[in-house]
């Protein structure tokens, strides 16, 4: 069995997997940098609400934000520690298969090909994929 490294917080990682709006950001956030105007539409949540769930999904360390302008996107990144990245991997792929999670992404899928069927801000930056990184590629 692999020795865990004493310096990750598994705990905090488990405790960020254990809700299911998180699941369903990192759901919406598999392979791609959302804004989180479309988490909001989608998920039909306050957008407080929603950066709180994204606050915590960022002290697991398994999710980055960067802000461009007034826009905040944000994508899934691999922890350093490799249990960690094989457990968030598992986690989405096991994702894939649940009907919610699926109706998110056509959701999300239609507000990219079709955003006037989604209330979005004006000029609100489409979700684009992640460029691939040696981290992602760890999730893949």
């Amino acid at each position: 069995m692999e020795r865990a490294s004493k310096t990750y917080d598994f705990a905090l990682l488990f405790a960020a997997l254990a809700d299911r709006t998180r699941l369903r950001l990192l759901n919406l956030m598999n392979g791609r940098e959302v804004c989180v105007c479309y988490f909001v539409e989608i998920l039909r949540q306050s957008q407080p609400k929603i950066s709180r769930h994204l606050a915590y999904l960022r002290r697991a360390g398994i999710v980055a934000a960067r802000r461009e302008g007034k826009w905040m996107h944000y994508k899934i990144v691999a922890p350093a520690q490799a249990g960690a990245a094989r457990i968030l991997r598992e986690t989405l792929s096991v994702l894939r298969h649940d009907a919610e999670m699926q109706r998110d992404l056509g959701l999300l899928n239609q507000a990219c090909c079709a955003p006037l069927r989604l209330t979005v801000p004006q000029g609100a930056p489409a979700p684009a994929p992640v460029k691939r990184s040696r981290l992602l590629n760890a999730l893949s």
